[in-house]
């Protein structure tokens, strides 16, 4: 049976995590990312489809290429960061459902509508984007969610000749206080949900 995280467990990837600005030097080595990516892609999606792609910016070169993309107060965060994840997912992940999905690979032929496959690669990438960031937490890496970047630009600089389509980024690495902001609130239950 499973039980509870410890609350340190719980305060590391939950309520100490915060969205970083600053980074240490440290590096964010291939290792390290390999291991991130080998927990994330352990969260469920719909039918084990998985059409997140993930592009690790880790390269001074590629580092550059990302951040002339993206806004000028996300530009500096790219370019100090050990690596900015660009979370994409994938409009041909239904290639790969009979090799995901082998007690039925006939389930390719849900996603033949392309509008409903885009809905499901869209959330289900979504999902894996945030399972990437904890995974990261829970590995002791922190990590800083960014949108503020040319969707399109990217799609072409780092996406060419796929239907990969990028989603959001995410800088991980060592975080520092630089432009920490006070944690925001969060709505109380009574304003978030309901019991039917």
């Amino acid at each position: 049976m499973s039980q509870p995280l410890s609350a340190d467990a719980i305060d590391q990837i939950f309520r100490n995590a915060r969205s970083r600005n600053g980074w240490t030097d440290e590096p964010v080595t291939p290792d390290d990312m390999r291991a991130i990516y080998d927990l994330a892609k352990m969260g469920p999606t719909s039918a084990n489809i998985s059409p997140a792609r993930f592009v690790w910016v880790a390269s001074p070169e590629g580092k550059q290429k990302l951040a002339a993309l993206a806004s000028a107060t996300n530009a500096a965060k790219i370019v100090q960061a050990p690596v900015t994840v660009i979370v994409g997912y994938d409009l041909d992940f239904a290639e790969k459902v009979p090799q995901l999905f082998p007690h039925n690979p006939g389930a390719k032929a849900w996603f033949a509508d392309p509008a409903f496959a885009k809905v499901a690669a869209f959330r289900n990438g979504s999902l894996q984007g945030a399972y990437l960031i904890l995974a990261a937490r829970a590995l002791g890496f922190d990590c800083g969610p960014m949108s503020g970047f040319d969707n399109a630009g990217v799609d072409a600089a780092f996406f060419a000749g796929t239907r990969v389509e990028s989603n959001f980024i995410c800088s991980i690495g060592h975080g520092t206080d630089e432009n920490l902001f006070e944690r925001s609130p969060r709505l109380a239950f009574e304003e978030a949900c309901r019991i039917v």
